[in-house]
């Protein structure tokens, strides 16, 4: 997004939602079973700061804030091992429910209020209540934010694009395992939606 789009960009408080994927002690931290693939990167784009920032901004001015995490039943009756990925969550055993590793980190811990979608697929919309949260709310803009931007992130964005939803990458608030993984995404979601900073989204939400 060029300087003089993100000036003029504004959005509706009442009207908009920020999705925050993943935000998990076992994905986004060292200690996490997928922390030596995606800890690193986070840290190194400073993104849990950043959506920190970005949620605060929400909150003050109105808007919904919304997390999703993955997790499973205890034994993984729910966790259909098609892919590299849901494999790798077996083999760790990581993300069951009820276990600290499932948790959303206290940095950006939920506020009373926040809803809270579990999924068990790739997107948050996948086998969840998220839409109706959202269509409940008179959503119609969306912002994604989380980990990994080319996984669950991408895919989260996408079906709200296909849903309806004018949605937007939050470019600093979200990594992958690797900065050209994490580019990749941003560039090609610019044909459905659009990114944009944090910075600037907080910024908008005062101009809406």
């Amino acid at each position: 997004m060029s300087d003089k789009a993100a000036t003029a960009l504004s959005l509706d408080p009442r009207t908009t939602a920020v999705v925050n994927v993943h935000w998990q002690q076992d994905i986004v931290t060292r200690e996490g079973a997928f922390g030596p693939f995606f800890a690193a990167e986070a840290e190194a784009r400073d993104v849990i700061k950043n959506t920190a920032a970005l949620l605060a901004a929400a909150r003050e001015h109105g808007a919904l804030v919304v997390y999703a995490r993955a997790a499973f039943r205890p034994g993984y009756p729910d966790l259909v091992r098609n892919c590299a990925l849901y494999e790798q969550v077996y083999a760790t055993q990581s993300l069951q429910d009820g276990t600290p590793g499932a948790e959303i980190i206290p940095e950006l811990a939920p506020q009373p209020g926040d809803p809270v979608v579990t999924h068990a697929r790739i997107s948050a919309f996948h086998g969840t209540e998220l839409d109706l949260v959202l269509r409940a709310r008179g959503v119609t803009d969306v912002l994604v934010t989380g980990v990994a931007t080319n996984v669950t992130v991408e895919g989260t964005a996408r079906d709200a694009v296909g849903l309806g939803y004018r949605t937007v990458l939050v470019a600093d608030a979200c990594a992958a395992a690797d900065g050209p993984a994490h580019e990749a995404s941003l560039a090609t979601f610019q044909l459905l939606g659009s990114t944009a900073t944090s910075t600037d989204l907080a910024a908008a939400f005062g101009r809406g």
